[in-house]
């Protein structure tokens, strides 16, 4: 190594740690904001998480337990996420909300770096990637679903980083195939990417995942078979569980059905053919993205479909936007997919849907129900644009430049 790769190398070092030290005050607003909340009303999920492993530790079931009023929260997630919850169980729950708040961080600059190699590792912009870097994160955290994951102590961009890593890191250390197994064993919607394995022909990928998914589902059976039990043959198949279907946090395709009061068979009727159409075009354009050299497209189309395909789909489980965004904006070299991405990156800053909940309470005849149910609706609506715009419009983009 030349003197000049030395001090290169030393700069590189200096710059990332001030673009760490500039992103933590960025965020700090957010963190101070949301952990500073009434502590009935602070890291909701992550009480969720912290009771389900403190229930196993005490000998009692996990799925008929609440969390405290005013939420009254079951522990929703398979009873594998109960036994690792359990390390955070045995923190108290000053340091659990630290240690999760940091790791949200973290697990976002993961995907972040993933979702944006192109541009960062591009030629023109190599020498200042810390930087890039830097504006990337701070960008993507302030991201409404993103937003969302400090608020509520989600897990939502744990899964994403996890899924993201299988799929596009270069040179794994880990089997390819083991986090997507992982993340579907936590919380069943990554298991998407067991299809996309399938369509893409990826069999080897797909048989570690389908592995490590069946051995972690299994593995509670063993270990604590009254809570496994509890939750495959019951908690599962109570909807309401999750919380009020028709709020409007739930952006899925089946939430936004709902909302329209339609009665529960023709909205069933209209959802499966929804369900049909969308997961045709999604998984189909997956697999060319896949084909023609573009995984992140495919990774990012394969997130949308964990959001708009699953029943119950809310804000914070659009943590794909950031991939989403990544895919758009590409090396960073085409002006069109960037002012796209801005858009996009815009339109999901701003809380789109609770303006839509304030034009329906405004009540102005003939406008305020009909516009504000599609604002209201407008972060699902915007996914399936996305999905158009992955599999569609960035394709020809692709051919153009």
């Amino acid at each position: 190594m030349t003197r000049g790769e030395v001090r290169v190398n030393r700069r590189q070092w200096w710059m990332w740690a001030i673009v760490a030290l500039a992103v933590a005050a960025a965020v700090a607003p957010l963190v101070h904001t949301w952990l500073t909340n009434p502590d009935d009303q602070r890291l909701v999920d992550l009480d969720v998480y912290r009771t389900g492993g403190q229930m196993l530790l005490e000998g009692r079931p996990v799925y008929d337990y609440y969390t405290p009023a005013p939420q009254l929260l079951p522990f929703t997630y398979p009873p594998i996420a109960a036994m690792l919850a359990v390390g955070l169980a045995v923190m108290s729950w000053e340091t659990a909300q630290w240690v999760w708040t940091a790791g949200v961080y973290v697990t976002l600059a993961v995907t972040v770096w993933f979702s944006f190699r192109q541009a960062l590792e591009g030629e023109a912009v190599r020498r200042h990637a810390p930087w890039l870097f830097g504006l990337l994160m701070v960008a993507c955290a302030y991201l409404m679903p993103i937003r969302d994951q400090v608020r509520f102590g989600q897990v939502d961009i744990l899964l994403v980083a996890l899924c993201v890593a299988d799929c596009l890191a270069r040179r794994p250390w880990w089997p390819r195939g083991f986090l997507i197994g992982l993340a579907t064993a936590v919380k069943l919607t990554p298991g998407v990417f067991l299809i996309y394995l399938l369509v893409t022909r990826q069999w080897r990928t797909f048989w570690m995942a389908a592995f490590v998914t069946t051995v972690l589902t299994l593995l509670p059976f063993a270990v604590i078979p009254r809570d496994a039990a509890g939750f495959w043959f019951s908690a599962l198949l109570d909807p309401e569980r999750l919380g009020a279907n028709a709020g409007t946090t739930n952006q899925s395709m089946r939430g936004m059905l709902i909302r329209l009061y339609m009665n529960g068979a023709l909205e069933s009727a209209i959802w499966v053919v929804l369900v049909a159409v969308v997961a045709w075009f999604g998984f189909r354009g997956a697999r060319e993205a896949y084909l023609t050299g573009d995984r992140l497209a495919a990774v990012a189309l394969v997130g949308l479909m964990a959001v708009l395909l699953s029943p119950v789909a809310w804000i914070h489980h659009l943590a794909w936007i950031v991939v989403v965004l990544g895919a758009l904006a590409g090396d960073g070299r085409d002006p069109a997919r960037l002012r796209v991405a801005g858009g996009v990156w815009l339109f999901y800053v701003v809380p789109v849907p609770w303006w839509g909940v304030s034009l329906i309470a405004a009540g102005i005849p003939g406008v305020s129900v009909v516009l504000g149910k599609i604002v209201q609706d407008g972060y699902g609506l915007g996914a399936l644009a996305l999905v158009w715009l992955l599999a569609a419009w960035l394709p020809k983009r692709r051919q153009l430049v």
